[in-house]
């Protein structure tokens, strides 16, 4: 996740589980140089057609942003719409929020909504209470955004099965910070 929390996050525990560690690193970003041995990916669905007025369903995820699950530590991010179709996600080192560790961007472009960088996904599913990105380059693994409460959301990652193991999921829980 490099999405520091979610987001670096998601990037590293796509590197670590593809060269076949069973525990994932801290994080993964957009901005992240994967390893040689990460294979390009073959998105498993055809991205979804999203228009920037639809986008705005996605505002549940706005905030700051706690993170918790099958980690040592808790993560901590911030959620924002730089403007109708582009969500900036921020990665701090601890709960103070003071210094930001990793920036990660997706835009709507063409109709299609992802992030940007050389490890990439894109939307692929999206409704009013969910969105589920699929892997385009330098990826193996999905996740889903899904809102479960104003304050609470959780970032469903899933690797398939391969060469280095079985089908895995984690599980992260995000909870809005006061």
């Amino acid at each position: 996740m490099k999405l520091v929390a979610l987001s670096r996050y998601l990037l590293l525990c796509s590197l670590v589980l593809t060269a076949g560690c069973n525990k994932p690193a801290a994080d993964s970003t957009s901005q992240s140089k994967p390893s040689a041995a990460t294979p390009a990916a073959t998105p498993s669905a055809s991205p979804v057609s999203i228009t920037a007025a639809e986008l705005q369903k996605l505002k549940w995820i706005e905030g700051t942003w706690r993170g918790t699950g099958d980690i040592d530590k808790p993560f901590y991010e911030r959620y924002r719409f730089e403007n109708d179709s582009t969500l900036l996600i921020e990665s701090f080192d601890d709960e103070k929020l003071e210094k930001v560790s990793d920036v990660s961007r997706y835009e709507l472009r063409n109709g299609q909504f992802g992030n940007t960088g050389d490890v990439r996904w894109v939307a692929t599913k999206f409704d009013d209470k969910s969105i589920t990105f699929s892997p385009v380059a330098k990826a193996r693994n999905s996740f889903v955004w899904t809102s479960e409460s104003k304050d609470l959301w959780k970032a469903t990652l899933s690797w398939p099965a391969g060469d280095k193991g079985p089908e895995k999921q984690r599980i992260y829980n995000m909870a809005r910070m006061k």
